[in-house]
């Protein structure tokens, strides 16, 4: 009989982030703030004559689509964190509800870049005075909410290379971070867009400008599609670890036969190998020799002896 009850040998499935909740309490106070600007940006561009600013108030109104969409991932992923249906934890929840904002502001943009044409050429008058005024409010909104989630929530910004970052990176907190800069480069370039109309005359800078902040938005969201889609499909989320570790248990003749890494939350990555050994050892000899690597939360081992593997081409 065994001494330890099953329960001894069982994995912890907890891979949430560090300050899970402090960054969805944060996310919801700047999901309230961009609701209250986007509604007075889409109504007051639309009274004034702004594309840039009603297309900047259309932006914002994919943010708060896409917070609301961080916020609650977060909540579900804190809910469900130890929920058995979820075989590696509700730690990728981010890069889901990150993959969706991005997706959603991508069909935005091509909205944005439709109406810009459109104004570009049947222009509109535009009261400028007004226009302006609200695109700075804007501006201030977007850069109290990027203050909200800057550098704080991203205890890793300063990791020691790429690969480090990218493997501890939120990418949920990511995207809610880049949604308020984005938004925030679209309010710059409308108050330059309405500065040009109201003391050069260039009213077709207010689209043309419309149609720059489009392509930025466009090209940020593929960004973003293209590294959350890179964890949702369980990509190798370091090379450099994935060689380190092949190296510290192909010791003594070890070889290893076949190894899994990938990514089950911010900072925590899973690893199965199987080793082949002239010399076969407890699995527990081999996650030894891993210790010293930071983030593999989930190790699973097996071995296989096979004393002519060594002699084979």
């Amino acid at each position: 009989m065994h001494s330890h009850s099953i329960a001894s040998w069982q994995h912890e499935h907890f891979f949430l982030g560090e300050q899970h909740e402090r960054r969805e309490r944060r996310i919801w106070t700047v999901v309230a703030l961009t609701l209250a600007m986007m509604v007075a940006e889409i109504v007051g561009g639309t009274i004034y004559g702004s594309i840039a600013v009603v297309a900047d108030g259309w932006h914002m109104s994919t943010h708060a689509a896409a917070l609301g969409i961080a916020a609650l991932a977060y909540r579900f992923a804190r809910k469900h964190a130890r929920d058995p249906q979820f075989s590696f934890g509700t730690g990728k929840l981010g890069e889901l509800a990150a993959f969706s904002s991005a997706v959603l502001l991508a069909l935005i943009s091509l909205l944005i870049a439709y109406e810009s044409l459109i104004r570009l050429y049947s222009p509109v008058a535009i009261r400028f005075d007004e226009a302006i005024l609200l695109a700075v409010v804007g501006l201030g909104v977007n850069l109290l909410s990027a203050w909200l989630l800057f550098e704080r929530d991203h205890p890793h910004e300063h990791a020691h290379d790429h690969g480090e970052h990218h493997h501890h990176e939120d990418t949920n907190i990511r995207a809610a971070y880049s949604h308020v800069l984005a938004d925030a480069l679209t309010s710059v370039l409308a108050i330059v867009a309405l500065l040009g109309g109201r003391f050069m005359g260039w009213v077709w800078l207010d689209p043309v400008i419309g149609i720059v902040g489009a392509i930025i938005i466009a090209r940020w969201s593929w960004g973003l599609i293209r590294d959350a889609g890179a964890v949702l499909l369980d990509t190798v989320p370091d090379e450099r670890l994935a060689k380190t570790i092949r190296e510290k248990l192909e010791v003594d003749g070890d070889r290893v036969a076949d190894l899994h890494l990938w990514r089950v939350g911010p900072g925590h990555s899973a690893l199965i190998a199987a080793i082949v050994a002239d010399h076969p050892q407890e699995p527990i000899v081999y996650k030894k020799r891993l210790a010293s690597l930071g983030g593999l939360s989930h190790i699973t081992i097996e071995v296989h002896p096979c004393p002519e593997h060594a002699h084979a081409p």
